[in-house]
């Protein structure tokens, strides 16, 4: 069956590598890529697509009720994968309202008009929203993440990912909705927005700038691929059992000393510097209010039930990363003046 699939956040880091995916992979669907085009969203993360017979772009925001209609009713929705959202917890310290309008207000807001041009039909069309690790809390005795694990939200953007995370399950339990809910690990790649430690590591050390680490580096997180994750959503997707949840994390447990390290070493070997020059950079900062020890993810329900697993490990797919950044100095550089976002005025217009 032909699919008009509407991805929320598609110009974003993981949404973009989403996109890209489901219009190469799947021709008979109509991609449908809606974003805000805030800070985050950047359409150069799409240049591959824009060209594809069967990739459309909408520029809204998902807490524009009128709007989101007329885009369901021009495209015929049939499905929905969900990853617009505010994403970085620092933000969401300094500014907890705006994290609240698009991370709850805008996903029960998406969630009311696919039930409403889905009426009749609720369970032949899919709601599925993807998350974060954070809604756990923090790990402090050992032990994984694991999809039965009780919510502990501990930052304002946890805690609005949490929510929205819940009013998703109350639509499939009151209105029969077909949800389905995933969970992801900390993501890195190419396309990332560079306030997030790997792409700022990179950035900064290539500048020789300081490497801001919280604290003392002590935080663990569980990395994933983005391309890995994007496989995982698909996958999801179109196996998924409506109404669960998979966690999807790249069994890759660091310090984020050890990865600031790692980065240092594999970028003097890039640029030709006297090995441990970067290490030098190493600023430790304050650390950030409430700051989550440690984040592990077990995946083992996605690979046995589904089997999906992630294709690389860590220090090959940092290798591809700063091997990208590298290569595209343009991109970052226009992202870090704020350049790219005369980019949507250039291809699409004012409007």
């Amino acid at each position: 069956m032909s699919k008009s699939i509407l991805i929320t956040g598609g110009a974003g880091f993981i949404g973009s590598h989403v996109v890209k995916l489901f219009v190469a992979t799947y021709p008979q669907y109509r991609i449908v890529n809606l974003d805000a085009l805030t800070y985050a969203g950047n359409l150069e993360n799409l240049v591959e697509v824009e060209g594809a017979s069967n990739y459309f772009f909408e520029k809204a925001d998902i807490q524009d009720e009128q709007v989101l209609e007329a885009i369901f009713a021009k495209h015929g929705i049939t499905d929905v994968i969900h990853l617009a959202a505010e994403s970085h917890v620092d933000r969401s310290i300094s500014d907890p309202l705006a994290f609240v309008r698009t991370n709850v207000f805008g996903t029960v807001n998406l969630l009311n008009v696919a039930k409403k041009a889905w009426a009749g039909a609720l369970d032949q069309h899919l709601f599925y929203h993807v998350s974060t690790d954070e809604v756990y809390g923090s790990l402090h005795d050992g032990g994984f993440f694991v999809e039965t694990t009780a919510y502990d939200p501990q930052s304002p953007y946890s805690a609005s990912k949490a929510s929205s995370d819940h009013f998703v399950r109350a639509y499939a339990n009151t209105y029969k909705m077909k949800t389905v809910v995933s969970n992801c690990s900390n993501n890195y790649g190419p396309n990332h927005f560079p306030e997030k430690l790997i792409p700022l590591c990179i950035h900064n050390i290539k500048n020789n700038k300081p490497l801001p680490v919280y604290g003392k580096g002590e935080n663990v997180r569980d990395w994933l691929f983005v391309k890995d994750h994007a496989r995982a959503i698909d996958v999801v997707f179109h196996k998924g059992k409506p109404g669960e949840t998979y966690n999807i994390g790249g069994f890759n447990e660091w310090k984020n000393i050890d990865i600031v390290r790692l980065l240092c070493q594999k970028m003097d070997e890039k640029l030709g510097r006297e090995s441990g020059a970067s290490e030098k950079l190493i600023t430790f900062v304050q650390d950030r209010a409430g700051h989550d020890l440690r984040y592990a993810i077990d995946a083992t329900k996605i690979q046995q039930e589904l089997g999906w697993e992630p294709s690389l490990q860590f220090e090959e797919g940092i290798e591809l990363t700063i091997s990208w950044y590298l290569e595209n100095e343009g991109w970052l550089d226009r992202v870090t003046s704020g350049a790219y976002q005369t980019y949507y005025e250039e291809l699409y217009g004012s409007k």
